[in-house]
């Protein structure tokens, strides 16, 4: 029997997901809800609405939301097949401990340090969206390059405070955005909706409209349709982080699929119907808005009003804030998990976890401050919003396709036992349907020029890996080729 299923199998003789974890760094205090939260929080369909919205109505036009559905669809096969994974493998690190215990410590390494450069540049994307989409709106500031910046830096700041603290308190600020989130969008879809159909504040044209773009391909292979998948692919990501609290959360063998699964679906069916009554809520006013930083908020203030504008933005203020307070929450996970098997240079300090109900210290830091390096970069650039969201939507389809294909050739290795989240006969139609999507994806991020600045920062953070995987291979040699059991987690 191989290394990795004798691990599996001293997980379900030990109990993993059902028990307390007595020799954990972390306490377990997320349930059913908390998991799913964490996932919905992460995805976020008001952040990534707000903030790609505008930037798919000038590259698209109104027609182009018509691509959310299908990549709803996509992601749920994709999330579905994570699940599997994560129910045999239920630790934080997700990508990194599958490919570690599955392959080999240094495939696990890579995935590792992909995730971790996802997570740091979709941690300045989210809080940039903040800033951009809602606060400056909220207040009525006129958008600068400098003052997006300087406000995504104290926002990073706080959010690594906060994760620090206190993770129950975390989880309250997470729960307390989610609900409401939930009520925000489900009272925008109504209202706008009333405006629209009752009071004649809308076009139900603008459904089928093209908006400013013309183009005799648009319905084309790679054509303008096809690149406006990037309003659902920047969005529906993020969900496998319930994958990365897993050892914070009770029965994750069983919890943390359902939670992905959940959340992918709730968000998919409320995004669909938000972007329908947003596209009417533009009316006759698609090109002006289409020029607009921020046409959401424009929308609500022209179907609803100044005062419940106001209103809205608060909410989305606060759901976008836990968005980011949840990727960083995440990427902290992810870098103690690495160094807390040694992967790292300062491996003792980054796996230090001060208290078991607050967050690792160090590798927080490191966190905030990789983002924050990152806000620097971008601090004089106008556009760096929609740069931020063409790299922050092509590394998860890179983490996403790697994992799946991970999962297909290793599933040979896998022991079934009676507490996995399985899909029975459904199991190769998923992954076939996952696999079929991820190769559209790829090819819609990857061939088209409009993604070369993407494909150029995630190169560039790849090749930033090699700096720090050298100083791992010469002088943690030993610890990167050994892999510790997973009861030893427990």
């Amino acid at each position: 029997m191989s290394d990795v299923n004798k691990d599996l199998r001293t997980v379900d003789q030990k109990n993993l997901g059902g028990s307390e974890a007595s020799h954990s760094q972390f306490e377990r205090t997320l349930g059913k809800f908390e998991s799913f939260a964490v996932a919905f929080s992460f995805i976020s369909i008001t952040t990534g609405l707000f903030s790609t919205y505008g930037s798919m109505l000038a590259s698209s036009g109104p027609v182009g939301i018509w691509t959310w559905p299908v990549v709803t669809v996509g992601t749920l096969l994709v999330a579905l097949v994570f699940g599997l994974l994560a129910s045999k493998i239920p630790l934080s690190g997700f990508s990194y401990q599958w490919a570690s215990r599955l392959v080999n410590p240094v495939l696990g390494w890579w995935f590792g340090w992909a995730s971790f450069a996802f997570l740091a540049i979709v941690t300045v994307a989210v809080d940039y969206g903040l800033a951009q989409v809602a606060l400056f709106p909220l207040f009525g500031l006129e958008y600068s390059a400098a003052g997006g910046a300087i406000t995504t830096g104290v926002l990073i700041l706080v959010q690594m405070m906060l994760v620090i603290w206190s993770t129950p308190v975390l989880t309250k600020i997470n729960n307390l955005a989610v609900g409401a989130e939930v009520v925000a969008i489900l009272g925008l879809i109504v209202a706008i909706g009333a405006a629209v159909f009752f009071f004649g504040k809308g076009n139900t044209s603008n459904l089928v409209s093209t908006g400013l773009v013309h183009s005799d391909h648009y319905f084309g292979w790679l054509g303008p349709f096809m690149l406006s998948g990037l309003l659902g692919a920047f969005t529906l990501v993020g969900w496998e982080s319930a994958a990365n609290l897993a050892e914070e959360t009770h029965n994750p063998k069983q919890v943390v699929p359902r939670a992905m699964v959940k959340a992918v679906l709730a968000s998919g069916v409320l995004g669909t119907l938000f972007l329908i009554v947003i596209s009417l809520g533009l009316g006759d006013h698609v090109e002006e808005l289409s020029r607009s930083s921020a046409p959401v908020a424009d929308v609500i203030r022209i179907t609803l009003g100044e005062t419940f504008s106001k209103i809205v933005l608060i909410v989305v203020c606060i759901a976008i804030f836990a968005c980011g307070l949840v990727i960083l929450t995440s990427n902290s996970r992810l870098i103690h998990a690495m160094a807390r098997d040694g992967r790292l240079p300062f491996s003792e300090k980054l796996s230090y976890v001060p208290r078991p109900t607050g967050g690792p210290l160090w590798a927080t830091v490191l966190a905030a401050v990789v983002s924050g390096l990152i806000v620097l970069s971008f601090y004089s650039n106008p556009d760096a919003l929609t740069q931020l969201l063409g790299a922050a939507t092509l590394f998860p389809a890179l983490l996403y396709s790697g994992t799946v294909l991970l999962y297909i050739f290793t599933r040979h290795q896998h022991i079934h036992h009676p507490d996995d989240f399985t899909l029975g006969v459904w199991e190769w139609p998923v992954i076939i349907g996952a696999v079929a999507w991820l190769i559209v994806e790829m090819c819609v991020f990857i061939i088209p020029a409009d993604f070369r600045t993407a494909q150029q920062y995630v190169l560039f953070l790849m090749l930033a890996g090699v700096l720090v995987f050298i100083p791992v291979w010469l002088w943690r040699r030993k610890q990167l080729k050994k892999m510790p059991p997973l009861g030893s987690y427990e």
